[in-house]
This record gives C-alpha cells, structure tokens and sequence, in this order.
C-alpha cells in the first residue's frame, strides 16, 4: 500500500531499529526505498556503520507495526530501547568464535592435505579424507552460521544478497568432497570450504570490532549523566529516585562532589560546577539562583536546590549523544565502492557458475566435472583480496603509528585523514596541556610549605595545580589547623598562631589567579595553561603539507585569543557544541575536508561530524571515544604525523585493489575454461590474499 504522499512533519516521531541482517549497500536501499511504501512511514534512515534504521513515522504506527515491516522486507529489528550498547558486542564475540574454531579447522585440515598432496593414495588417502571430513564437517557447521543464517533469511523473503553464492559454494564443495570420500575419489576439497570461510569471517569480525568501538563512544557519553537524585517532597523529606523516573518540574537536592542528574535552574544556594565535559574549561563555573545547569555537572561546591526543566531522554547531553549518533555516518569513498560491488556480486557470481555449470554439460564433460568447475567459479571469484585491500593496510597503518603515540580507532579513519585539507583546533587541553600549572617563584620556602599545606585539602583545578608544581619541587606540606573551604571564596586556616588561606584575589584580570595570605603578608599567584611544547613545530608540519589550522573553541574569548595570539593563528571562540558542528557543516558543503582536534564533551559532536577527528589522550571518555583516533602523551606531533601516514596508506590501498581487480580479470577466465579444481580456487583466493597482506606490511615503517 502506497504511503501518503505528504506528512504533517509536527506530528512525526523517530523510532530506531538496530538490524544485525544489513550485510550491503542492496540491503540500505531496499529498507530506505521499500519502508516509505508503506502507509504512515514518511522515511528511513540507514546507518549502515552501526546496523541501525531510523524510521520516521505517524504516532498510529507502533513499535510491533514496524518491525513487522522490516521482518517483511527480511530483516529481523530489534528496538534500540530494548537492545543497548552491547548488542553489537554480542555479535563481535560470535565472529571471534566462529573465525578462531575456522582458523583452528583449516590448520589441522591443511596438515592432512599436506600428505594427500605429497603422493598418498589407496587406504591412507581414504583415512585422510574421512579424518578431514570428521573435522571439517563441524566446522563448517559453526562457523558458516553468519553466512547461513544471513543468506536463508535473504531466500526466505525472496531476496539475494553476498551471502548467498558464499553459501552456496561453501555447502556444494562440502556435499561434492563428502561424495568423493565415500565413493574413493582422488580429490576433496574440505580445505577449500573452511580457508574460505577462515578469510570472509576475519573481514567480518574486523567490521563488527570497528561497529562496536564507535557505538560505545554514545555510552562513555551518556554514562557521565547522574545516575540518581534527591528528589525534594512538598513536606520537606527527600526521596532518591532513578533518573528515568524524574519529571520537568521536580526540585532536587544536589550535594557536593555529586554529578547532575537532568537539566534544571537553581532555586536556591550558590556553588561552583565542573562543566569541563560541556565547555572544555578547566575552570569551574560559579552558579546561583537562577543558574540553568546541565544532567553531568558536578557539583564542586555547597548544596543547591534544582528546580528540573528537562529530563532523561531530552537533557543536553541526549542530544550531544544523538548528534554523535547522527554525525558518525560512514563516510568512506571506497567503502561506497565496495557497496556498489556487493549489488552486483551475488547475481554476476550466480549467473557466472550457472554458465559454466551448463556450457560445460553441453560440452559433454558430465555432471560432475561441471559441477566441480561450477564450484571453483564460486571460490576463486570470492572477493576476499578485494575485501582486504583496505583493513589490512589499515591495521599495520595503525600498529606503526600506535608506536609513535596515536591510537587509530576507526580503520576508515585513515581515508579520511588522507583527504583532510584544514584543521580546527579546540583550545583547553588540545593547544594546551588543560592543567593549570602555578608560577611559584615570588614564594619563599615557608610560604611555599604554607601553600601546599592549604592547597591539598581542596579538589578545585587551581588548588590540584598548586599541589602538582609543588610538589614537583619536593615541598613538604606545612600543618595547617582548622581547614575550612567557602564555595567560591578559597581555603582558610591557621598556621602556628597565623591566619593563613588561599583565596580570590580582589581584583584580577584572571580568572587563573588567586593569592596566598599568611597573617598580614599577601603573595599574588597566577596560573597558566601552558601550550604543549611542540604546537609551533606541529603547526609548521601541516602548513607544509598542505593543512591550514584554526581554532574552534568552547572557551571566553580572552583565552581564546591569547592561544591564538601566539600561535599566529585564526579563531572562533565560546561555540557551543551546535555552533561547532554548524561551522563544520558548512564547511563541508563548502567543499573543505576538515579535521577536528578536541578533547571536552562539548567537542562530541564536532570529533563525529568532521571528516576526520583526533582526541588527546586526557580527553574525557566520550570525546576519546567519539574520535576515529586518540594521541598520547603531551606532544602534538602526532596529530602531523597521522596526516602523512594516511596518505601513505591510501597509496597502498590503491596498489591492493589494482592486484584484487587484475586477480580477478584473470582468475575467473581460468576457472569458466577449467583449468582451476576447486582447491586450486581456495589457494588462488588466500594467494590473492596474502599478496595484498604483503604489500600493506610495506607500511610497518612509514611513522618513522
């Protein structure tokens, strides 16, 4: 039934699906053009990436309407609500299991080979045949249930997909080799169904590992979020209750040192917050009455009452995690390509082993030297050199560049870093260190004691950053009585009959300032966030290359400029993660390929939505986990580094698919005219696959 042609788009809801059956570009767009057939259904949205569909769609339709409309089309969905973060990592583990016990069964397969190969016959041939099939058999079983189970639900509702000619090679080389063994014939090939389905699990299970890394960068976000709070009743009690079950217009107690648990304005106290994970500031922000404050914060301060606007589902932070969401499209041009391939793959690789199948029975050769080339069409066009062709240079790509300090996350990353032509840089611990560090050279050592002693009692930034440089110094802290710390106001005490505190200076052109008073005596303190030691170098580096850097950040502008200032370079400060991602996106339609450098959770949405992004390895979770790569250590080199490697590897990627086409241009000749047994198919094929191996370990040397 055709869907309406117009929708009153007020009125729409989204509902999200994960679909574990999506295995190719065929399967996007049937979903995406079958789904709005469909009365009710406006659009649908894949995110291949993470298996996901977003269907858009009037309130009249439920969750089971849906499903039933995807099961359908043949593609088994499950809620998101009800299928969490670790679904994906379910399906990873099974391919692990699969790929070892494959792994396990070729070995032991090929070392019986090896003797058949070497001039046994008679008995001894038969015996090796049987033990072969003896382990062969399970095997397969096992581990040919990702594509069995796929290519049975594609037939089951009419459909083909890759699955099925890989299927139906795998079962007819079986069924020929157990023929051949109970009838005493020279040649099985058990060894060229498991090496087949030991290379197409080891893609597989690598894809599934890249899925589930990004898909646990929305987790470490929405894991920062309060898990409980103090829910304050018209008589005064209070009452602890799951963050699902709060509601606009609830007032909640928040204690010191407790994180947010929804979006809200304070009605009463005044504090100071931690909102590094929304801003980037190192800082904390000073609240009050009126305040609006955001489900993460931490409360660094007194308590405060908090009347709540917005809650689970709808607080800031659910939307920084559904832009994540939205942002983390794959992007990647050969991936595309090999979308474009897999559309024609099953009914070309179909179509080929038919013909053979009847061109060579009309030829008269019989049934079973038919079927036996028919099979080796199906093996040797598998396309496993050309599925290597990219994952394996990205991953001796990254082993290099993890030696020098980077860790790539996302294998299609390296693409992108290859094409990337500017850079934005955040400010707070991406330019700088993000640690405030204490210039301590006007205190003497008893005033440097005194301050150590007051400074250790306090979780504030600059308090740690006292703490840090002077201990550095291998100061010993003074005996400070009586310690008491005012929200926004500093340390107090007293000290060998002195009053002593670390407090706000009156006035300062700082916020990273404070002083030390002991008795009379007031010793002015200022604070820096110094910039890491090689920016300059770094920033020569990518000019060099071709990259032009700014600033992007979530800091005042004064800081911003200073940053600036001395790195001679352009910037944008106080953007929100909106306007972030809005300066990206009009970038991009601009025609700039940018890479987005940041660490706070307000970066989250610029680290997924840029064409490539790179997290320090201070950066908060969520930001580590929402970059496609994460540095370590307080150099910014690295971040150059990557730019180089990346191009390098998509050079390497080229020559693969050269060799994976040209194989194939050649391979499947041979095999239609019968020069290939099945088994030379299955070492034509790993040949194939090794030679592209060969040629990416070319890459182990290019970080140096």
């Amino acid at each position: 039934m055709n869907a309406p042609t117009a929708f009153d788009q007020s009125e729409l809801i989204d509902t999200r699906f994960t679909v574990p059956g999506m295995r190719c570009a065929g399967c996007i767009a049937k979903i995406e053009r079958e789904l709005p057939k469909i009365d009710g259904i406006a659009a649908a949205r894949v995110n291949f990436s993470s298996k996901r569909v977003a269907i858009s769609h009037q309130p009249a339709l439920g969750e089971t309407e849906l499903g039933e409309a995807l099961l359908g089309l043949g593609f088994e969905a499950q809620k998101i609500a009800d299928n969490p973060l670790g679904s994906d990592d379910r399906e990873r583990k099974q391919l692990m299991r699969a790929l070892a016990v494959a792994g396990f069964g070729m070995m032991n397969i090929m070392l019986l080979s090896v003797s058949i190969w070497s001039g046994a016959e008679g008995s001894t041939r038969e015996l090796f045949h049987w033990l072969s099939a003896l382990i062969a058999m399970p095997v397969i079983a096992y581990s040919g249930r990702p594509f069995f189970s796929s290519a049975w639900m594609a037939l089951k509702f009419r459909r083909t997909n890759m699955d099925v000619p890989i299927s139906i090679g795998v079962i007819l080389a079986t069924a020929l080799s157990l023929y051949e063994t109970a009838t005493g014939g020279e040649h099985a090939y058990f060894e060229s169904a498991v090496m087949l389905l030991f290379f197409l699990l080891a893609g597989r299970a690598l894809d599934a590992e890249m899925r589930t890394r990004t898909r646990a960068g929305i987790g470490a976000l929405l894991g920062r979020m309060g898990k409980t709070a103090s829910v304050i009743g018209p008589d005064g009690s209070t009452q602890r209750l799951p963050a699902g079950q709060l509601e606009p217009g609830m007032l909640v107690l928040v204690a010191a040192g407790e994180a947010l648990a929804a979006d809200g304005e304070i009605e009463d106290g005044t504090s100071a917050l931690d909102n590094a994970m929304l801003t980037g500031e190192s800082t904390p922000e000073p609240v009050g009455v009126g305040s609006i404050v955001h489900a993460g914060a931490i409360n660094l301060g007194a308590p405060i009452r908090v009347r709540l606007t917005r809650v689970a589902g709808d607080t800031a932070i659910d939307e920084i995690a559904r832009l994540m969401d939205e942002a983390g499209q794959s992007r990647s041009s050969y991936i595309r390509i090999a979308d474009r391939a897999s559309r024609a793959y099953a009914p070309v690789v179909h179509t080929l082993a038919a013909l053979a199948f009847v061109g060579w029975m009309m030829a008269g050769a019989g049934w079973h030297q038919s079927l036996v080339i028919a099979i080796a069409v199906l093996i040797i066009t598998c396309p496993c050199a050309m599925g290597l062709a990219v994952p394996t240079a990205q991953v001796v790509a990254s082993g290099a560049l993890l030696k020098r300090g980077l860790l790539v996350k996302d294998g299609s990353a390296l693409e992108r870093l290859a094409e990337c032509n500017m850079a934005l840089f955040d400010k707070t611990g991406t330019l700088t260190l993000g640690e405030p560090r204490a210039d301590v050279s006007g205190l003497d050592a008893q005033a440097r004691s005194v301050a150590l002693g007051l400074a250790q009692n306090s979780r504030h930034p600059l308090s740690k950053g006292l703490v840090a440089t002077l201990r550095a110094e291998g100061v010993e802290p003074a005996a400070i009585e009586s310690v008491r710390e005012a929200s926004g106001q500093g340390l107090a005490g007293s000290w060998n009959g002195l009053d002593v505190a670390l407090e706000r200076p009156e006035a300062t052109s700082t916020e990273l300032a404070t002083q030390l008073r002991i008795g009379p005596d007031v010793h002015a303190l200022t604070f820096a966030d110094p910039l890491r030691l090689d920016s300059q170098a770094t920033l020569k580096e990518l000019r060099e290359v071709g990259i032009d850097a700014s600033i992007l950040s979530g800091d005042r502008n004064e800081a911003v400029e200073a940053v600036a200032a001395k790195l001679d370079l352009p910037a944008t400060a106080s953007a929100s993660p909106q306007d972030k991602l809005a300066t990206l996106e009009a970038l991009k339609a601009a025609g700039r390929k940018p890479l987005m450098i940041g660490d706070g959770l307000n970066d989250g949405p610029a680290l997924a939505a840029a064409h490539a992004s790179i997290a320090p390895g201070t950066a908060s979770d969520a930001s580590q986990q929402a970059a496609d790569a994460v540095f370590i250590g307080e150099k910014l080199m690295p971040v150059a580094l990557a730019i180089r490697v990346a191009r390098r590897t998509m050079q390497i990627v080229r020559q693969n698919f050269a060799f994976a086409i040209g194989y194939n241009v050649l391979a499947v000749p041979l095999a239609l005219f019968g020069y290939v047994t099945p088994l030379i198919a299955a070492i034509a094929m790993s040949l194939s696959s090794l030679v592209v191996v060969a040629n990416s370990l070319r890459l182990a040397g290019s970080a140096k």
